[in-house]
């Protein structure tokens, strides 16, 4: 079996996000979570702003349409009260417990998928995102 590139980027993606629960856990200690947050998204911004420095993309900003800057900051918003709330968990949450729980997220991104892009429901999905939801619970019940 092939593995497709986008599944590799997605479990890399994974990995990583992973890491960001223990290492922000970790980083939490005694600190602000907002302060915290600003912290790491400068630390972001630092980052990506010089990949696309490196790959000389500085030029394409023109190239953006109206109806995608709209949309990229909506999903700036979006990100930005994402990870308030996250690392406000994390702060006064155990990262295992909290981790699960944001990945919950699957579940709201498969419904308005649905909704918005119509992407279609399929079986496999429904029962993936029932599995997930299934998990959640179990993890917050008390």
């Amino acid at each position: 079996m092939i593995i497709k590139s986008w599944v590799i980027y997605a479990l890399l993606s994974a990995l990583f996000a992973a890491l960001t629960a223990i290492f922000a856990k970790a980083g939490l200690k005694d600190v602000n979570s907002d302060l915290a947050m600003a912290i790491r998204t400068a630390v972001i911004l630092f980052i990506t702003w010089g990949i696309v420095g490196a790959k000389n993309l500085f030029g394409k900003i023109a190239d953006i349409s109206t109806y995608n800057w709209i949309f990229l900051i909506l999903s700036a918003f979006a990100t930005g009260l994402s990870w308030l709330f996250y690392y406000r968990a994390l702060q006064i949450g155990k990262a295992s417990e909290v981790s699960v729980i944001d990945k919950s997220s699957v579940v709201f991104t498969l419904v308005l998928a649905f909704f918005f892009l119509r992407e279609p429901l399929t079986p496999k999905l429904l029962l993936g995102a029932g599995l997930i939801l299934a998990g959640m619970l179990v993890v917050i019940w008390k």
